[in-house]
């Protein structure tokens, strides 16, 4: 399966003729972790309807660091998602075929996530959202996490089994990933996410993802 990668300038999401397609815009705070984690499972994973194609495209491959920030991500996402929108129904698109507008980041020690938490939803732009950061949910692939990082994300990247041997830590090699390995995972995230009280707002719940709502609503996939 080709990479995503490549392109920001992205056309109009169209329902082929005897096949039923969907888009999936993805905007990715890392450049390399998000991306990688993406081609590895969509290339192994179990899909939820094998029937429906599921395109996935990184809408922002070659933005520069500082339109990666969390309330940039959604502002672009949310300029797309109204784009796509209007085409889909200016093309007859039935509405279980529209484009999907996603976006992944992290709390780290960025400023204003509240805002585009509120900015995505009232822009129809979902969120996969990880405190303090995207390798808490690479860490529950291998083991349970309890306590608190401190909103420290080189406390999880230290935690990962082959930190000290990876040459690159923010590249996500398919063997980091044990097959079977994601019903583990998400059991593991839904127990973590659910020791933080209901009053607790998100972005001081730490630690938390959901990037597994991604995996399944996103792109389709309930195993890999």
């Amino acid at each position: 399966m080709a990479r995503t990668r490549g392109k920001d300038s992205l056309g109009p999401a169209k329902q082929q003729r005897g096949r039923r397609r969907r888009v999936v815009h993805v905007f990715t705070e890392g450049r390399v972790t998000e991306p990688d984690y993406i081609q590895i499972i969509r290339e192994r994973g179990v899909y939820a309807d094998p029937s429906l194609a599921v395109e996935v495209r990184i809408a922002n491959s070659s933005a520069p660091g500082s339109q990666r920030k969390p309330i940039k991500l959604v502002e672009a996402a949310v300029q797309l998602m109204r784009d796509e929108a209007r085409d889909a129904k200016r093309n007859g698109l039935k509405q279980e075929f529209w484009p999907q507008v996603w976006c992944l980041f992290d709390r780290d020690e960025h400023e204003s996530i509240d805002a585009a938490l509120k900015q995505a939803r009232e822009g129809d732009v979902r969120v996969a959202f990880s405190h303090p950061c995207f390798e808490v949910w690479r860490l529950l692939h291998h083991k349970a996490v309890s306590g608190t990082f401190g909103g420290v994300c080189g406390q999880a990247t230290a935690r990962l089994p082959f930190a000290k041997d990876a040459a690159n830590i923010k590249s996500v090699l398919p063997e980091q990933l044990v097959p079977g390995s994601y019903a583990e995972a998400k059991k593991r995230a839904l127990k973590m996410n659910a020791a933080h009280g209901d009053h607790v707002p998100l972005v001081k719940r730490d630690p938390y993802t959901d990037v597994f709502s991604f995996v399944e609503d996103g792109l389709g996939i309930t195993s890999y």
